[in-house]
């Protein structure tokens, strides 16, 4: 089965555009189509950005979308403590800590936007791709 950790900004654009393929795959994740890994860094970062008035108000979030985004990350992913230790591979620090998640979690992907993070296409394994393939990929292995 396909692990896969999404990193903070793929669970808040699925949280805000219910027409997105993170949407999608936050769909997926509770249908068990694949496992998604998670850590509390991620966690954290997501509820602050979805915390933030401008973004309730911009995108008109209810509490009730917030907390469907935080009960599936805190109850149905699968959280994992940072045991792998990432410094200095992405440009910025939490692009490391997203790594470190995908690592510490036995994730065989990380779905990001991020076109830097994207650039390397795979660390240590772990492939990293978009939102899009990943969803791709879950969806052709559902066909098989």
């Amino acid at each position: 089965m396909i692990s896969a950790v999404l990193d903070a900004n793929t669970i808040v654009s699925a949280t805000i555009s219910q027409r997105s393929a993170p949407h999608q795959l936050l769909l997926a994740a509770r249908a068990r189509r694949f496992q998604l890994v998670t850590s509390a860094v991620i966690v954290a970062e997501v509820l602050r950005a979805l915390a933030r008035p401008r973004v309730t108000r911009r995108y008109r979030l209810s509490a009730a979308d917030v907390n469907t985004t935080r009960r599936l990350l805190m109850h149905e992913a699968t959280t994992t403590r940072l045991t792998v230790t990432v410094h200095g591979v992405a440009s910025h620090p939490e692009d490391d800590l997203v790594r470190a998640t995908a690592l510490s979690g036995g994730a065989t992907h990380l779905a990001t936007y991020d076109q830097k993070l994207r650039e390397l296409s795979e660390y240590r394994g772990v492939q990293i791709i978009s939102p899009y393939q990943l969803l791709s990929i879950i969806n052709a292995q559902d066909a098989s």
